[in-house]
């Protein structure tokens, strides 16, 4: 994200997704992320922390991850999915650095998914 203050809103979510799942707070957190990132001017990012709201909202949780590695022949495989706070933190992670070209391909991949999930 551009603005220092939505990354420091990020790490704040982060420390509390360290203490427990709370979808409520959660939500409510995303989306006010969500609008930082529509003053910001990126519907990727506003996209893709609306979709994880609603995900969080319907499902009660974050259980999937796009996190990639590969085998020994070069294939490429998805990691497991680890809790749903990982999971989050995973995606916020992300968001941090979100002008890195492999963090937005990753951030798009993890959009197609829930758009696909919640639709």
């Amino acid at each position: 994200m551009q603005q220092e203050q939505s990354n420091a809103k990020i790490d704040k979510l982060l420390k509390q997704l360290e203490k427990g799942f709370d979808g409520a707070k959660i939500i409510k957190a995303l989306m006010d992320l969500r609008e930082d990132a529509l003053k910001d001017e990126d519907p990727l990012l506003a996209k893709v922390l609306r979709l994880s709201a609603e995900y969080i909202k319907e499902e009660e949780c974050f259980d999937h991850t796009v996190e990639k590695d590969e085998d020994e022949e070069g294939e490429e495989f998805l990691i497991e999915p680890g809790t749903d706070a990982e999971n989050l933190s995973y995606l916020l992670q992300l968001l941090k650095k979100a002008d890195n070209k492999f963090n937005r391909e990753e951030i798009k991949e993890m959009r197609t998914y829930l758009k696909l999930k919640l639709y």
